[in-house]
């Protein structure tokens, strides 16, 4: 009885004219990725909508890092204010220091001596290394690579020394302040970050021998999550996001602040594959391509420090100004190149000691905008490909 009961049963829970037409569906299931998933960076959180193996809809949540960043600013002088800014994106505090310190001095009229200038070149891009290296040294455990991972972080342990030796910080620097820079460097530092850049030039190829031309890598990242020319615009995308589909736009050559203008550079942007040393496989505003691009920054970086520390100039290092900046009745916004986009820094000023208004505009938090864009049916596994090639920080994004 039950051998008539099961031959019969398939001709009853399958219909197969509805198969052939492709009517039947799977059941969806939403899915939490995060705030503590080791594939997503920082505490953000990402609700899958799944079909499967396939992810239908991507929808970021965000908040879970809120501090009221901007809110303190509006409190407290400027010069007390430049430690909150190293917290905003951590791996990049000197980048931070930087842009609130230019969009303060511009209100108050305050001239940076050209040394000064010259060391926020040299301990911007420096810092553009570091966080590069924690981006490309992350996004490979993303895709099962542990290895480049060990380099990056060698390599970036270096540049903490440096920064250390000179400030006495590893993370959290303040080091670029109001006027100039907080200290001079001491004797024997530009020797010991030439020495550097001389041994660091040459590992840039072993990250590719490792990670950027490796074929399981390329077919992890190549033509997944792509980001067209038109879309990145759209949406507001800056950095390495946009460099990354082919815009050839950054501030140091668009809107040369701290004497920018007087270095040769580069501003690298992905091509399509034949093109150089591009490799088969990938697509012009895919995930590679913005991992792509933060190396051959990497190399920009190295030559803008060499030029600067050649040009050094004597002198004083930090405008000769008390700690107190009286802002006027007035308004300014200033942007800079972080490494993860444009940094913007609007602040108001009602001629007291402290800002009336300060706002923040993050490069993280513009760029995550597109997730639920391109992180729309994909394989589950391309999600963490897409979120690591954007490389937020969420203490930047929640602020």
């Amino acid at each position: 009885m039950s051998d008539v009961v099961l031959e019969s049963q398939p001709d009853v829970l399958i219909d197969h004219d509805r198969v052939e037409q492709g009517d039947l569906r799977t059941e969806e299931m939403l899915v939490n990725m995060g705030p503590q998933h080791p594939s997503t960076h920082g505490v953000l959180r990402i609700v899958l909508r799944t079909d499967g193996e396939m992810v239908l809809e991507a929808v970021p949540h965000i908040g879970y890092l809120h501090r009221c960043a901007e809110k303190i600013g509006e409190a407290v002088q400027p010069y007390q204010y430049i430690p909150y800014t190293d917290r905003m994106d951590y791996l990049a505090g000197m980048n931070n220091n930087q842009a609130f310190s230019i969009a303060v001095e511009r209100l108050a009229g305050m001239e940076v001596p050209p040394r000064g200038q010259a060391l926020r070149v040299i301990f911007a891009e420096l810092n553009r290394i570091a966080s590069h290296l924690v981006s490309l040294g992350t996004y490979g455990l993303d895709m099962g690579a542990f290895t480049p991972f060990l380099y990056c972080f060698r390599e970036r342990e270096m540049i903490l020394d440096l920064f250390e030796a000179a400030c006495g910080a590893r993370l959290t620097y303040s080091y670029i302040t109001i006027g100039g820079v907080h200290d001079d460097v001491p004797d024997g530092w530009i020797d010991r970050c030439r020495e550097f850049l001389d041994y660091f030039e040459t590992k840039i190829d072993d990250y590719n021998n490792l990670l950027s031309f490796n074929h399981i890598f390329i077919k992890r990242t190549g033509r997944v999550g792509v980001i067209s020319k038109e879309e990145a615009i759209a949406f507001g995308l800056t950095g390495p996001p946009l460099r990354g589909s082919g815009i050839r736009f950054d501030l140091r050559k668009a809107l040369p602040y701290d004497g920018y203008e007087k270095y040769d550079f580069e501003i690298p942007i992905a091509e399509p594959p034949g093109t150089g040393v591009i490799p088969q496989g990938v697509e012009v505003g895919d995930c590679w391509s913005r991992y792509f691009v933060r190396v051959l920054e990497m190399t920009q970086s190295v030559r803008i420090m060499r030029q600067a520390m050649d040009q050094l100039p004597d002198g004083e290092f930090r405008a000769k100004k008390g700690t107190t900046v009286k802002l006027p009745d007035d308004e300014i916004y200033v942007e800079v190149e972080n490494p993860r986009g444009q940094l913007g820094f609007y602040v108001r000023g009602d001629g007291s000691a402290i800002p009336y208004r300060v706002k923040a505009r993050g490069p993280s938090f513009s760029n995550l905008c597109i997730t639920q864009h391109c992180a729309k049916n994909v394989l589950l596994a391309d999600v963490p490909a897409i979120i690591g090639s954007i490389d937020v920080v969420m203490g930047e994004v929640d602020r």
